[in-house]
């Protein structure tokens, strides 16, 4: 029995985190798991999700505080889904959390789709447990500031192109209009309150312990549930790694490097695949390509049929940046530029923005990117600085520091300041032992990130894939990468490595050199267009999952 001194000892220490006692971390094993009614949290009543896919999915809303501080207070719900367990009761390991980054990527599809791909044996001893993050989409509410936000025809990017008063007022409007509406729940958006909200389900579950697979920034918000509550981690594990130190402003900055990098690595491979693409056999033809299509839709803007608006630089920029995530899009992005310069054909263009770069129907996850990356860091508030420290980064980075640095903009008007301690401290005391995996090199949480995260959670075992490029390289197929994984999940077994880097394994081989070719024009929008500028699936290995910017 946990005496009472303890007990209060515990939650004074909550406390000064801005938690509750209810949140307080249970003493021993005989710890009893509080009520959810005992934190002013609402329960799971799960009805079917009506997936004709997957039958068995079920669906919730879960009531939560928008301020654990003030738990009776004002509440929001979390939408929650489920996969069951379908082994003997013996068998089973309790639920696993899912989260595939953003901030704010719904994670209501990966219950079956993870599940999915590892051995039945294993799947089948969770409950896989999917979520939309609060003020996310099925979540309520759903935060919208700026529904035509991400509308085309945008300003350019570039700086020299005259733009840069146009970029600010949006950034400033679009914080303006955030403020206006969501003043009461934007500063509780950060990976700290998300990562309560992941307590909450787990109390809601009845589940004395969670385990976790989060990837990009789900990797934060998976190391700041094992701070905040260590022994309610039965197994975690984090792919693609965001450093636990630094600021989001400077991971940027590192992003902007490492995405150069992967630009001229495709460069080189559609160099290389002349025959196919006829962009020349030296890269930097095929980087002149790129820019003189580029300079191609600033002097004439292409219809983004079926997308409204129109394709300038901004939306071509925007169609080619995922290339870093993913190198399965190196295909058809060759294809874009050959078919432009070669054929004059914009075609494959439209396509491909309508596949990887054309709008929802909203602003999707960007207030909570914003909300919590501009919250949870003090972010510089001078243009002029911005101005001068991105021209230095852009001076060795061209293709993605000024796309990257008006995305983020917003935080230099941000109507909440940024906390100037950071992010919550990552240590590792108390954890399990988590298991990591990092690609050298990722460009949107870049290699130095994986290495970081290791040295913060001592414990815990990195597994490296050499020369590895996917954002999030777990399920693309690497049997050395899955199933490391799959025996983790199954009792625990880690690498046997003890150094820094337990375990290396083969990058994925690059993409056979293929023209995309589009559907014929008499029928492109009829039957073909239309279905193949469908937002991609998160299984379709052309996707994007967990976009960090």
């Amino acid at each position: 029995m946990r005496k009472v001194i303890a007990l209060f000892s515990a939650a004074v220490a909550v406390a000064a985190l801005g938690g509750t006692a209810a949140d307080a971390e249970p003493v021993g094993p005989d710890a009893v798991v509080a009520a959810p009614e005992d934190t002013g949290q609402g329960k799971l009543v799960w009805s079917s999700c009506n997936d004709p896919a997957t039958p068995a999915l079920q669906c919730a809303l879960l009531e939560v505080p928008v301020d654990y501080a003030d738990p009776h207070g004002r509440k929001i719900k979390i939408k929650v889904n489920r996969l069951p367990a379908t082994a003997p009761k013996e068998k089973q390991q309790g639920p696993i959390l899912l989260n595939p980054g953003g901030p704010g990527i719904s994670g209501l599809w990966m219950p079956a789709s993870i599940s999915g791909q590892i051995p039945a044996d294993v799947a089948s001893t969770y409950d896989w447990i999917g979520f939309d993050p609060r003020g996310t989409n099925g979540s309520e509410p759903h935060v919208v500031c700026d529904a035509h936000y991400f509308e085309a025809e945008r300003p350019d990017y570039q700086v020299d192109r005259g733009t840069s008063k146009a970029w600010l007022s949006k950034a400033a409007g679009y914080a303006a209009d955030c403020a206006a509406d969501w003043s009461w729940l934007l500063p509780h958006m950060t990976t700290v309150d998300s990562a309560r909200d992941m307590d909450s389900i787990r109390r809601a579950l009845g589940a004395r312990q969670i385990s976790f697979y989060g990837g990009s920034w789900g990797t934060s918000l998976g190391s700041t549930y094992g701070q905040l509550f260590p022994s309610r981690v039965k197994r975690m594990v984090l792919d693609s790694i965001v450093g636990p130190t630094i600021s989001w402003y400077d991971h940027n900055i590192l992003q902007d490097k490492e995405h150069q990098r992967r630009f001229e690595a495709f460069a080189a491979w559609a160099a290389k695949a002349d025959p196919v693409y006829h962009l020349g056999t030296d890269p930097a033809g095929v980087v002149k390509a790129y820019y003189q299509v580029q300079d191609a839709l600033r002097a004439e803007p292409v219809a983004a049929d079926p997308a409204p608006g129109r394709i300038g630089p901004a939306e071509l920029d925007d169609t080619f940046y995922g290339g870093g995530y993913n190198f399965l899009r190196w295909p058809r992005m060759a294809t874009v530029l050959s078919a432009f310069v070669n054929q004059h054909d914009t075609r494959p263009l439209s396509i491909a923005y309508n596949r990887y770069a054309a709008p929802g129907a909203d602003d999707g996850a960007f207030p909570a990117y914003n909300a919590t990356q501009c919250t949870e860091n003090a972010w510089p508030r001078d243009w002029e600085f911005w101005k001068k420290d991105q021209a230095k980064v852009n001076a060795v980075a061209p293709f993605y520091t000024y796309n990257n640095m008006w995305y983020n903009a917003a935080c230099m008007f941000w109507p909440y300041q940024g906390n100037p301690a950071g992010r919550l401290k990552i240590t590792g005391k108390g954890l399990p032992p988590v298991l990591l995996f990092q690609a050298t090199e990722d460009a949107a949480t870049p290699y130095e990130g994986g290495l970081a995260m290791r040295d913060a959670l001592p414990g815990s075992k990195l597994v490296v894939q050499t020369g590895g490029s996917f954002h999030e390289i777990l399920f693309h197929g690497n049997a050395c990468l899955d199933d490391t994984f799959t025996a983790y999940l199954r009792d625990g077994s880690l690498p046997k490595g003890n150094g820094r880097i337990a375990k290396t394994c083969a990058p994925n081989p690059e993409p056979d050199p293929v023209f995309v070719t589009p559907p014929p024009a008499a029928t492109a929008k009829a039957a073909g267009v239309a279905a193949d500028a469908a937002p991609l699936a998160p299984t379709d290995p052309e996707a994007v999952r967990g976009v960090l910017r």
